[in-house]
Order: C-alpha cells, then structure tokens, then sequence
C-alpha cells in the first residue's frame, strides 16, 4: 500500500495547522497590493514537505518549542523567495500548475515580492534571538545560489562531471532538505553533534530526491512519454554524465551536438534518452540514489525509537517512490 503524506504527517498533524495559521500571520502587509499576493502564495502552496521534515526532526531528537515554528517559518519564507526570483529568471509562467508571480504582476512586482519575503525571514529571526537557526538557513540560500550559477556556467560548454554534478545537486536541493533537518533539530535544543548527524541526513535524503526528480526526465516511474526538459535546457544530470563517460569520443561528440540541438528540434531528445537506456544510465543512478536512500536510513537508526522517526523513515521512503 503506497505510504500517504497525511499518515506520515500524523504525529505532528496538530502542529502542522497550527504552524499553518503563524506562516499566514508572518507573511501579513499592509500593503494591500503585497497582502493579495502572499494571500496568493499561501493558497497555492505545495506539500509542505519542508516544515515536515522541521516538525518531524525536531520530535525525533527533543522537545517542539516556539523556536521550531519560527524555524520552519523562516525556511519556507527564505524557500519561497528564491523560488519567485527563480520564475523571474527562467521567465517561468506557471509552477506546480499555478500562474507564477511575474506572470500575473509582473517581474519588477515578483522580484519585490521576494525581497519581502526574504526580508520578512529575516526579521522574524532577528526579533526573537534565533541566530543559530538563521545562521543554518542563510547557508542554505548561499548555497542555492551558487549551485544553480554553477549548472549555468558548466550548462553552456556541457563539460560536467559526474564530480561537478553531486555538488551542484548538494547545493541546490540538498543544501535545503540538510537546513530543515538541522534547523529542527537545533530548535528542539539538540547538542551539535546532534545538529550534525540531522544535517548529514538531510543531505542524504536530498541527494537521493534530485536523482529521483532527474530519472522522471527519461519516463521512468511514471507512465506516459519522457519529459526530456532537463536535455532540452542543457542539463547534465546524471543517467546522461554516466552514459557519455561510458561513450567512445565519437558518439560522445554526437550525443552532445543533439542535446545542443534539442531546444529548437524536440525530436532530437528521444535520440538522447535512447542511448542513456542502452548505456545502462538508468540503472546506474538508480543504484546512486538507493544508496543514498540506504545513508539516511542508516543514520535514523541511530536516533531513539519514536513515532518522529518512523515518520521520518516513512518520509524518505515517500520521497523516493512519488511518481512525479
């Protein structure tokens, strides 16, 4: 029986509406133009996987205080501004089936938006003493950025290894799940060792959640035709970085002049998505992100047993079997 975010959720369900209703008043204005679009950002939101996996930390390894509601406002306030600035800057109209903020007012309005909500984050933070949390939190962001200039610049020539790879998905999608982790745990009074250890498993969780996201690039898991827009805008994940490894110089320079191509000739990427499968790519980063999968595993292990951490397993088993 496939697992459902509302079981898992359980053993912080009450905590979770609760943390709904002090998100909404820390996104408050008076400015009735900037209020109708939190009001917007708010009703479109997606799973809340992220104050989840801050809820359930913090119950795994101490007590939920105030300080774990105000932590996991402060990502999802810090989260939700890179993601208005990141539609501003892939000119993106929709997301998660929703029009984007610079769709509907426009990117001088959206970019503002963001500033506000980053501001927002940081004010919260400021005003209640929580440095420790805001210290772990706009790490992450730091890293958000650099990771995603990184797949700009390594996009352009195409020349990504697999080592350059796991260090662009460390920060642009680790960096986060690793933060919501440490900052439950921090907020939970846990020492540093503990801190660490949550970090790790957040990391762990993170890696294997973007290889998941780049396997749904080639139909996998899914029914239906491949996406193939990660191939589309350059993007070396990482079934195609094995399969090029793999490839003699010949049919690598084909294979790359295709994905250079796919852009204006579609077609062109089921080409590529051909010989990553017969190159055996697939299986390969599948067997990466098991692995990944079995390090944050192994760490919850280690925690006392509590309904937080087998939730927490549930989670990362979630994570791995979503179907898109």
């Amino acid at each position: 029986m496939p697992l459902s975010l509302k079981t898992i959720q359980a053993p912080v369900a009450t905590e979770m509406e609760e943390f709904e209703k002090k998100f909404r008043q820390s996104m408050k204005s008076k400015v009735m133009l900037l209020d109708k679009i939190t009001g917007y950002i708010v009703r479109r939101k997606g799973k809340q996987m992220r104050p989840l996996f801050v809820f359930l930390s913090a119950g795994a390894t101490g007590q939920i205080s105030e300080s774990t509601y105000r932590g996991a406002a402060l990502i999802e306030l810090l989260h939700t501004a890179t993601l208005v600035h990141d539609d501003v800057v892939d000119d993106a109209n929709t997301r998660r089936g929703f029009f984007s903020i610079n769709a509907l007012w426009k990117n001088k309005i959206a970019v503002l938006v963001g500033d506000f909500l980053l501001s927002r984050g940081l004010i919260l933070s400021m005003e209640n003493g929580d440095h420790g949390l805001l210290r772990i939190t706009t790490e992450a962001v730091k890293e958000m950025s650099e990771g995603e200039l990184l797949q700009m610049e390594k996009a352009r020539k195409l020349d990504i290894n697999e080592e350059i790879y796991f260090e662009v998905i460390r920060q642009k999608t680790a960096s986060l799940i690793t933060s919501c982790c440490k900052v439950g745990a921090a907020s939970a009074g846990a020492d540093e060792e503990m801190v660490t250890k949550m970090g790790e498993f957040g990391l762990a969780v993170g890696m294997a959640f973007q290889i998941k996201d780049d396997l749904f690039d080639y139909g996998t898991f899914e029914i239906g035709k491949p996406r193939g827009i990660d191939i589309k805008e350059k993007k070396m994940t990482l079934p195609l970085i094995y399969a090029l490894n793999k490839a003699s110089k010949l049919e690598k320079r084909r294979i790359k002049k295709l994905v250079k191509r796919a852009e204006k000739k579609p077609k062109l990427v089921f080409d590529v998505i051909d010989f990553v499968k017969a190159s055996g790519g697939i299986e390969y980063a599948i067997s990466v992100m098991e692995d990944y999968h079995k390090k944050a595993k192994d760490i919850l292990q280690t925690l006392p047993e509590s309904p937080f951490r087998n939730s927490l397993e549930d989670l990362v088993q979630f994570t791995i079997e979503r179907t898109k």
